[in-house]
């Protein structure tokens, strides 16, 4: 297996084009729907942006019901698909486990999801209804292989893979895991569940001369040899150990790339999450932590933005770029609405690098825009509905849904807890 040419490059690279900042007409009343878990933070978030825009609250379509064929739609409907996470029901259904803490399943899970959203965009669009999305997106989304190849091929800086694109051989088990660690580059490496999100299944591993190894990883295997989500991470440095987790997460599909030293932050390795709304970067996160993985719910800290703006112009990068690039992300998935986007800063504060783009990435409870930004003093949720219905104009473009244009296909998940799909 031979690592893939992208690597991580200066932010000064060439901005995502926008679509033009045209008037568009305000969502009609009564005709969006949300496929939601009801009652979940993401709906009740979503309707308090459309109660705030001075809409109407959506219709829910319960995730349960689309699993269970029982949903339906309206005529005329928009309709937004929002994650079915954090709902120990629907991932049942979803991955065929009693336990939402479990982390195999992945496989089953994915092509769960993509059945019945192909099912919800053919009933939509036979209702005479639009979908605010695009499934064969989402395929690609929620893989992270193939995900990896889209942004290589739309010139986004990525971390070198072996495991990228729908042709990549793939990794059967811990002895494809150790060959790759003595290929050039290679020895460093997050190993990740292809379907996986929120560090779910992750591991970071390490080789040093002398074939010492260590793994840090959420991944909590017990006697029954089930591998569950933790909210501890754990340090092994056991080979036997680290290759029985490879291997159990294995059958469930693993992307392989290099773990690229981060910028840090007051003595802590630090990455962001970028929403980009309608093709522009409109709000951003700091994450910090001690260690490789820096998500918040295993011990993450929220960084501080203004610092990291400070670092950029201090090394002599360029902060407008860096956001540029999470854009040219995002429009590789020119028929998702919404995405989060993780930019890895390389140490020096002056490259950047995308590491995941998550469909769902856009749970940043009480976070407003950038400052200055087209979504400032908006929240993710109100940002998007400000799309949408065209209400900023002159900041967001309003929704290509809204000017008639159906979203295009592409040539695939984010949790904010261990249960939670992106």
């Amino acid at each position: 297996m031979t690592s893939a040419p992208a690597t991580a490059t200066p932010a000064t690279a060439t901005p995502a084009t926008s679509a033009p900042a045209t008037p568009a007409p305000a969502l009609p009343a009564t005709v969006l729907a949300i496929v939601g878990n009801p009652g979940h933070r993401r709906v009740t978030l979503f309707q308090a942006a459309l109660r705030s825009a001075g809409l109407p609250p959506a219709r829910v379509v319960p995730w349960a019901e689309v699993l269970t064929g029982m949903a339906h739609f309206r005529p005329g409907e928009a309709v937004r698909i929002d994650s079915p996470g954090e709902d120990p029901y629907v991932d049942g259904l979803l991955r065929g486990v009693s336990d939402s803490t479990r982390v195999e399943g992945g496989a089953r899970w994915y092509a769960s999801f993509l059945a019945a959203v192909g099912r919800v965009a053919v009933e939509v669009r036979a209702a005479g209804g639009t979908l605010l999305g695009e499934p064969a997106e989402l395929a690609v989304l929620f893989d992270k292989r193939l995900c990896h190849a889209a942004l290589a091929a739309a010139d986004v800086p990525v971390p070198p893979s072996p495991t990228s694109g729908a042709g990549a051989p793939p990794v059967r088990g811990w002895p494809d895991v150790r060959e790759l660690l003595g290929e050039p580059g290679l020895r460093r490496i997050f190993v990740k569940p292809a379907h996986g999100s929120s560090a779910s299944g992750v591991l970071a591993v390490e080789s040093a001369p002398g074939g010492r190894l260590r793994a840090t990883t959420s991944v909590e295997r017990t006697p029954s040899g089930a591998l569950h989500n933790s909210l501890r991470l754990r340090v092994h440095e056991d080979e036997a150990t680290i290759g029985a987790l490879v291997d159990a997460l294995a059958p469930d599909g693993l992307h392989v790339e290099r773990w690229l030293p981060k910028a840090s932050l007051a003595g802590r390795s630090a990455d962001l999450r970028v929403v980009v709304v309608a093709g522009r970067a409109t709000h951003a996160v700091v994450r910090t932590a001690a260690g490789p993985i820096t998500n918040l719910h295993l011990g993450g800290r929220r960084g501080d933005l203004d610092a990291v703006r400070a670092a950029v112009s201090l090394a002599g990068g360029d902060w407008q770029a860096a956001l540029r690039i999470c854009e040219r992300a995002a429009a590789a998935f020119p028929g998702t609405p919404c995405v989060g986007v993780d930019l890895l800063p390389a140490v020096g504060w002056r490259r950047f690098a995308v590491g995941e783009v998550n469909a769902f990435g856009d749970l940043l409870p009480g976070l407003t825009g950038l400052p200055g930004g087209p979504a400032e003093g908006l929240d993710t949720y109100t940002a998007q509905v400000a799309a949408l219905t065209g209400a900023r104009p002159g900041s967001l473009p309003p929704s290509p849904i809204r000017r008639g244009n159906p979203p295009r296909a592409s040539s695939g998940r984010d949790r904010t807890t261990v249960t939670t799909r992106r």
